[in-house]
């Protein structure tokens, strides 16, 4: 996980975020990436996740 992208953005009142990780595979040991649009607060929950 050596990648932190966050974008902000907005459809009509609601806030939302878009967070993008690296994550390697275990198998291959080749890296993904993993998006994901969610509410800012739980952007730090989504990165720190594994």
């Amino acid at each position: 996980m050596a990648k932190k992208s966050v974008a902000s953005l907005q459809t009509g009142s609601k806030r939302l975020s878009k967070a993008i990780k690296m994550v390697k595979s275990p198998k291959t040991g080749s890296y993904t990436f993993v998006e994901s649009i969610m509410a800012p607060e739980q952007v730090n929950d989504f990165l720190a996740k594994k």
